[in-house]
């Protein structure tokens, strides 16, 4: 019998599928959390960015919000930079913060939470509801918001409002929210038509945004999935009607477009001299979910060479708004491209070259793999269509990025182990339908060049750019989806942010691979530092074990120093990962690439 406010809210929670709750407690949470209803879990995490992280995944993986409660002032300030990726991740979460209790919060007792504007302009939208009864809506409604504008919405629920009584107030939310993807007008489609179809070089930037928006309240994860691979064929059609090359954002939280495709041209420079002459030969460019065009280090002069057109799609409103495009659509991206694709006259181009052809080469030396289109490639969770169109079961590709290489040491590197070196025989093990999570600054240009992805959560980012997210994302990832391979790839510098989130993963029994490239230093400031002329004032850090770390968290792991060591664990640890409920940590010795280039 619902009586109180909180029997009200885990109604409301069960009616939106929020049965999940990730959290770091505090005393202002305990009225809310002690006798948690058996139907709903309760996942605790050491530290609030690994609450986030862990949540930001699960999202995600299931593409619905996720709920996470934070404590007062020190939880959600201890949030605010993963909140900041989910934000422009665009990832829906609903986070609930306790506060004070309501009958003397005036007096600013002990824990009182100044939590106004605390979070930035981070969260989508926040609330402090005015009366107890009010806070069941509050969330519900949260979960709209957050599902609408793809961020976290935010609820302040003071410590007294669960035992508030409950007498049957209406939920000032609906109970199911529907957003069809509504298909754009030929007429309205008209001048892009007339752009693409005059021009003689076209180019496509694809971004996190092609693989669609979350669940309805009446949808389901396989939904969500489905408008993934669709937004992943939808481009692929275009640009084989086109016939032109594919671009992948920089700095993208997903990729846009199949990266094992023949079309695929690579990750675009994110500053505007390199920019220009990636895009150069290019009459129009086309951006579909994705900006135009993230940028990172400041160059002057115009983003696009002098002549050449810029189109947009995207979904996303604020992207909309600030892109320097000539012409902009706000509507859903794989829509837009099925339809361009049927109003467009074939053409055809000249044979793919420069970065394009080289990466099709550079996979096809790594050896054989399976094929981004037709491959029985998972697209999220769950059984879910393949992009071929066949319905395949969990784990049911199997099929490695380089298959033929897998087991073969061949020439084995001399001197110590790099970055690249860690990423190719990974690659040459990876299944096709594993979820791989980035984060690794100095290494990234590697992975994007040697670890294609082949499924849309085959490379999972933090496009805020702030680190802490990789170790958690991946434990949220693999909770979300138990049967698929999931891998992080992260520096030492960066896992050492969101370290808390493996002893989540060992009393979880969550089966995800953790490969820390550990250098003993924050390598890409290293290099910005010289870059700026100067002497960097931090030092390195060789003295932290990643290993006993990991261990001391309860999660197990090895270290790799040396080439045939990193081929064996690799060829005994990467066919169990679909199956595996423990966590495992590489912490694997690289040198400094001292030729990378931020």
């Amino acid at each position: 019998m619902t009586t109180t406010v909180k029997d009200a809210t885990f109604d409301v929670l069960r009616r939106t599928g929020m049965t999940t709750i990730f959290c770091n407690p505090g005393s202002t949470e305990v009225a809310l959390l002690t006798d948690l209803p058996g139907d709903l879990d309760f996942v605790l995490a050491l530290h609030e960015g690994s609450v986030v992280g862990m949540a930001t995944g699960w999202a995600l993986a299931r593409r619905t919000a996720a709920l996470t409660v934070l404590h007062t002032t020190a939880g959600l300030g201890n949030a605010v930079g993963a909140l900041a990726t989910a934000r422009v991740n665009r990832v829906p979460l609903v986070v609930i913060v306790g506060q004070q209790d309501r009958r003397h919060v005036a007096l600013e007792p002990f824990l009182t939470g100044r939590l106004e504007g605390l979070a930035g302009g981070y969260p989508v939208w926040t609330d402090h509801p005015v009366r107890p009864q009010d806070l069941p809506g509050a969330i519900a409604r949260a979960r709209h918001e957050a599902e609408t504008f793809r961020g976290p919405a935010v609820v302040v629920a003071h410590m007294d409002d669960w035992s508030a009584p409950w007498t049957g107030e209406p939920v000032a939310a609906p109970a199911r929210l529907l957003r069809p993807a509504t298909a754009v007008p030929d007429a309205d489609l008209a001048p892009l038509v007339d752009l693409l179809a005059a021009a003689r070089t076209p180019a496509i930037v694809a971004g996190a945004g092609v693989t669609g928006g979350m669940t309805t309240a009446s949808g389901t994860g396989r939904d969500a999935a489905e408008r993934a691979c669709a937004g992943w064929d939808a481009v692929a059609a275009l640009a084989e009607r086109l016939d032109c090359p594919v671009f992948q954002e920089p700095f993208g939280a997903l990729a846009g477009f199949p990266q094992d495709h023949p079309r695929y041209a690579g990750v675009l420079p994110s500053d505007r001299t390199r920019l220009r002459g990636v895009l150069a030969g290019h009459d129009v460019v086309l951006a579909v979910g994705a900006p135009v065009f993230r940028q990172y280090p400041y160059a002057p002069g115009p983003l696009v060479p002098e002549g050449t057109a810029v189109a947009l799609v995207t979904d996303d409103p604020a992207e909309a708004h600030r892109s320097p495009a000539d012409l902009a659509y706000l509507a859903p991206p794989a829509a837009v491209c099925t339809r361009l694709t049927a109003l467009l006259p074939p053409r055809h181009g000249p044979a793919p070259t420069g970065e394009a052809s080289a990466r099709s080469e550079e996979v096809r030396a790594l050896g054989g793999q399976a094929s981004a289109l037709g491959g029985e490639v998972p697209a999220l969770g769950g059984e879910v269509p393949a992009r071929g169109g066949e319905a395949v079961g969990v784990g049911g590709a199997g099929a490695t990025a380089v298959e033929a290489g897998a087991g073969v040491r061949g020439d084995v590197p001399a001197g110590p182990l790099r970055a690249a070196d860690v990423l190719r025989e990974l690659a040459r093990r990876l299944p096709a339908d594993a979820v791989l999570v980035e984060e690794t600054p100095s290494a990234r240009p590697d992975l994007h060049r040697l670890v294609p992805a082949r499924n849309p959560l085959g490379f999972v980012s933090a496009a805020m750019g702030g680190l802490g997210f990789g170790v958690p994302a991946a434990v949220g990832l693999r909770m979300a989806l138990p049967g698929r391979p999931v891998v992080a790839v992260v520096g030492d510098g960066s896992a050492l942010y969101g370290v808390q989130a493996l002893w989540s993963a060992a009393h979880y029994q969550v089966g995800a691979l953790f490969v820390v490239l550990s250098n003993g230093r924050y390598a890409i400031m290293d290099r910005l530092a010289e870059r700026q002329g100067g002497k960097a004032p931090w030092p390195a850090f060789p003295e932290v074990d990643m290993g006993a770390m990991a261990r001391s968290l309860g999660c197990p792991a090895v270290r790799v120093e040396h080439h045939a060591d990193l081929v064996d664990v690799l060829d005994e640890v990467l066919p169990t990962l679909a199956s595996r409920d423990e966590p495992l940590l590489l912490d694997i010795a690289v040198a400094v690439d001292l030729d990378f280039q931020p």
